[in-house]
């Protein structure tokens, strides 16, 4: 078994409450609660006939959108900043 510690967190996504479970913070689990929350409120202001089935996985795929756009210009970044080390 594990040693390391697992908090419990009640968080509203959407108007509906989850337990989640993991090794971040509190606080983390939150903020990344109000994020999704944030984004399917967005999402929904655009597109209000969507179902909560279509509106997740729309909500889902902006958000991958997002962290891979993040993480190529991070790679960018690291590459310039070896050029100039270099």
């Amino acid at each position: 078994m594990s040693d390391v510690q697992k908090n419990r967190t009640s968080v509203d996504i959407y108007g509906t409450q989850y337990i989640i479970i993991g090794t971040e913070s509190p606080g983390h689990i939150r903020l990344v609660a109000s994020k999704v929350d944030e984004k399917m409120r967005e999402i929904n202001s655009k597109n209000p006939s969507l179902d909560s089935s279509k509106l997740a996985v729309l909500t889902a795929v902006n958000i991958v959108n997002d962290y891979l756009k993040a993480k190529d210009r991070i790679e960018q970044l690291e590459d310039e900043l070896k050029r100039v080390k270099d």
